[in-house]
């Protein structure tokens, strides 16, 4: 299991609707949006500022 990073939710890699790979770590994506977020902005998300998270929209 590892953690979405837009939206902090648990996510199995096997059943992620998405990934992708950034910087040479694979990202998973509990659903379309976050990922769309995520390849829009990856820092965002992985700065000490994203990283909090926020609210999950499916």
């Amino acid at each position: 299991m590892v953690t979405d990073p837009v939206c902090k939710m648990t996510v199995d890699e096997k059943r992620a609707v998405a990934n992708v790979v950034y910087e040479g770590k694979t990202y998973y994506f509990c659903s379309d949006s976050c990922h769309r977020a995520f390849t829009a902005d990856p820092k965002k998300y992985l700065s000490p500022a994203g990283a909090s998270g926020g609210t999950h929209k499916r």
